[in-house]
């Protein structure tokens, strides 16, 4: 089903004055665009438990592929409950050590990353040197409603220590069993974040590539920085969401500044939006070209984001020091950040109960055992000063 996002993507291009029609014709085109590709549709696989080879195809042909109703409507209920109490406890503003009922903020006892902030309608990383420097350009930053607040919610990190939701849609059989088929079933954690975008206020993530540490190794190829899943709450336009350049996964590190060049704008040609429903979940190679404009429209978006490696990626590899500190990720690191996946699985088992959970090999090649409790809940207190980030 094809939505009609027209509204939103009028009220978007009024921000642009002189460019507002361009940036029209853009979200229109870009829009039939992602729906002319063969790249959407449920997640399949065959009798002998192997991911449809159609989904094989289209993933490594253009870096991505949108599964859709993953998200059932009881989960949704689920994951609507715990995101209106996640948001409840964050602070009330940026350095804030309470909530809005005084208590204490969310995560503000952690060491590690969480809660980041933005200016409504910013492009924060565009044109600097954070996270190494990939946010090569700087996205045109807009002009936010007279009664929006100073600072917006933006990224939230270490999410799974805070959701129980996002925790047990870590832990779905069936996206575990695909991160199997794609890196094989020893495959290992990235990070795992929530991404918010609210109407009206979401901030620009100017177009990157993720990875930062295998662009010259000789075993080079398009899945040696790993994936993310990105699971869509209140669904994805044209508006709010990630846009991508398909196929631009395969060609190693690219000068986005030449291409923005080459372009003739911020608005890179043959780029698609990932136009998502509700409950549809996409899976991104992370070395795709992607980034998101400012949020000006009318429809929120928030995303359950989560990814995994081979093993053969991160193990014995310095780390890129973006999501985490740098480290070498050895094998009991790389161990102890994995036990969030015997957790989950667990989590959702406790929830699920009709489901068959997911085997992790790893897990099962060593007989350990993981049960989902508040003991388990405490240990997973700054668990992404571990993230595997390369």
């Amino acid at each position: 089903m094809q939505r009609d996002y027209s509204k939103s993507i009028e009220a978007c291009a009024a921000h642009y004055g002189d460019e507002a029609e361009a940036v029209k014709a853009y979200m229109f085109e870009g829009q039939c665009r992602a729906y002319a590709l063969p790249n959407r549709g449920p997640i399949r696989f065959l009798e002998d438990g192997s991911l449809h080879p159609d989904i094989r195809r289209a993933y490594s042909e253009y870096g991505f592929y949108v599964f859709e109703g993953v998200i059932g409507e009881r989960e949704m209920s689920d994951i609507l409950e715990d995101l209106a109490d996640l948001r409840s406890r964050f602070p009330t503003h940026p350095g804030a050590e309470v909530d809005s009922q005084g208590r204490p903020a969310l995560g503000v006892d952690c060491k590690g990353p969480g809660l980041m902030w933005s200016k409504p309608l910013s492009d924060p990383l565009g044109g600097t040197t954070m996270a190494n420097g990939r946010h090569q350009v700087k996205l045109k930053e807009l002009k936010a409603a007279a009664d929006a607040p100073e600072d917006a919610p933006f990224i939230l990190m270490g999410s799974l220590q805070f959701s129980d939701a996002a925790l047990r849609v870590y832990g779905h059989p069936q996206l575990l069993r695909v991160a199997a088929e794609v890196n094989g079933e020893d495959f290992a954690p990235f990070n795992e974040v929530l991404f918010i975008k609210d109407a009206g206020m979401g901030a620009a993530v100017s177009w990157h590539q993720d990875g930062d540490t295998h662009w010259d190794n000789p075993d080079f190829n398009e899945d040696i920085h790993g994936f993310n899943f990105m699971a869509q709450v209140y669904g994805s336009t044209p508006v709010n969401g990630v846009w991508v350049v398909p196929g631009t996964h395969k060609l190693g590190k690219l000068d986005i500044t030449a291409m923005v060049a080459e372009s003739g704008s911020e608005r890179l040609k043959d780029a698609v939006p990932l136009v998502c429903e509700p409950g549809d979940v996409v899976m991104c190679n992370r070395q795709l070209v992607h980034g998101s404009f400012a949020n000006s429209g009318f429809e929120p978006r928030l995303t359950i984001n989560f990814g995994f490696h081979r093993r053969s990626s991160v193990l014995d590899v310095m780390g890129a020091g973006i999501h985490s500190p740098a480290a070498v990720y050895d094998k009991d690191v790389i161990r102890q950040r994995s036990q969030v996946i015997g957790f989950a699985i667990d989590a959702r088992r406790k929830q699920y109960p009709e489901e068959e959970p997911y085997a992790y090999k790893p897990f099962l090649d060593s007989g350990e055992i993981f049960v989902w409790n508040e003991q388990a809940r405490a240990g997973l207190r700054d668990y992404n000063l571990l993230d595997l980030s390369i």
